[in-house]
């Protein structure tokens, strides 16, 4: 319970207090500008409807006051009263310390290693996750959590993969079609259409922004050989901060060049770095794909050396079987992967037998979309 409430620095700013002795403090503007009021937000989708210049550059919270499991604030010189449920306030408090270290990731985000996830592949049925809400928000918060999950029934038929987009958004179509065919060809204008092994790699790196999701279908494999495994960017980028701190730096402070021409009239380019973090240091984005690798030329001719001994040990590291994840996909599997977290690699496989699989992108933010949805739901039921 919400039990103080003082101002300072002449209305500037508030200082709460609950009575299991938490407090933090809030700006005046920054209260005013989040005010949950009709007048400052829509009522029907909670958009702002106001923009920040029609807040008063001088606005000063006048008075304030403890109502019940509320927190009353009158601002100045609005003349605006404006209230703020004491639990929306401790949820949205930003007066705290936090070390965050270079390559910190959100509590919702799980680091992994063979030893963890190897037995225990998130999976699900598809007929099940079509008809129940709770079987898909499970199997949509794996994919959140671990950065991959499997799922299990698919009509063996051409185009089935997009029925896992359609459980929670969108296909992302691209130069390579609605969906894309894997499985061996004469002369092919990319080496995931042959039956040679490929490297754990993120897909299309190229692009700008990358596909943030990536589908497999398998519609038919009687090869030997040609499993799929995945490996966790992250907890590999974590090892090699804690194994290499200054490797690490030069992954994520000099971009990397990918690009892709191996189409008429496509010519794909990007300038990211190979281990991305956000201004705050949370790691957002793995790239990494030696078949699309341009020649590096952000990099100083004195730090050249070292960069390619972190990127190097970053490829060890990556193919370290103590970080990967096997399976095979059978008729009727599908696996999604986070593209810009989990890294998907091939087995090689023989020349006899078929092994037909299809691939798709979407976006994470139609899928986190739609688990925050359904997370809602379920909060609303049990309340």
């Amino acid at each position: 319970m919400l039990t103080r409430a003082t101002l300072a620095n002449d209305g500037r700013t508030i200082e709460l207090g609950w009575e299991d002795g938490t407090h933090c403090r809030f700006h005046a503007m920054w209260l005013r500008d989040n005010a949950l009021d009709d007048k400052t937000r829509s009522a029907g989708n909670g958009q702002r409807l106001i923009t920040i210049l029609d807040i008063p550059a001088e606005a000063r919270i006048g008075a304030a006051s403890i109502k019940g499991e509320a927190l009353e604030v009158a601002f100045v010189p609005e003349d605006k009263t404006v209230s703020f449920p004491a639990s929306w306030l401790r949820a949205h408090a930003y007066d705290h310390q936090e070390d965050r270290q270079p390559g910190w990731t959100g509590s919702d985000i799980q680091r992994w290693t063979k030893a963890i996830m190897q037995n225990s592949v998130p999976r699900a049925a598809y007929a099940e996750a079509s008809r129940d809400s709770n079987v898909l928000r499970q199997w949509l918060a794996a994919v959140r959590t671990y950065g991959f999950a499997v799922m299990d029934g698919l009509p063996t038929e051409s185009g089935a993969l997009c029925k896992v987009a359609d459980l929670f958004g969108y296909i992302r179509e691209t130069n390579y079609g609605r969906w894309f065919e894997v499985r061996a060809e004469v002369n092919p204008n990319n080496l995931a259409y042959t039956n040679l092994g490929l490297q754990a790699h993120t897909d299309n790196p190229y692009r700008d922004p990358v596909p943030t999701l990536q589908i497999l279908a398998c519609i038919e494999n009687t090869v030997d050989g040609g499993e799929s495994s995945v490996v966790d960017g992250f907890a590999v980028a974590a090892a090699l901060q804690t194994e290499n701190p200054e490797g690490f730096r030069l992954l994520c402070s000099y971009p990397a060049r990918f690009e892709y021409a191996g189409s008429s009239g496509v010519r794909l380019q990007s300038k990211r770095p190979m281990i991305e973090l956000g201004p705050d240091g949370e790691l957002i984005c793995i790239r990494f794909n030696n078949r699309s690798l341009a020649p590096i030329v952000d990099v100083p001719f004195a730090e050249m050396d070292t960069y390619y001994a972190a990127y190097r040990r970053f490829a060890e590291l990556i193919e370290d079987p103590s970080f990967e994840v096997t399976f095979k996909l059978e008729a009727g599997q599908s696996f999604i992967v986070d593209n810009t977290r989990v890294m998907h690699a091939r087995k090689a496989f023989s020349g006899s037998g078929k092994r037909w699989l299809q691939g798709c992108y979407a976006d994470k933010d139609g899928l986190l979309s739609t688990l925050a949805a359904i997370e809602h739901g379920f909060r609303e039921a049990a309340e």
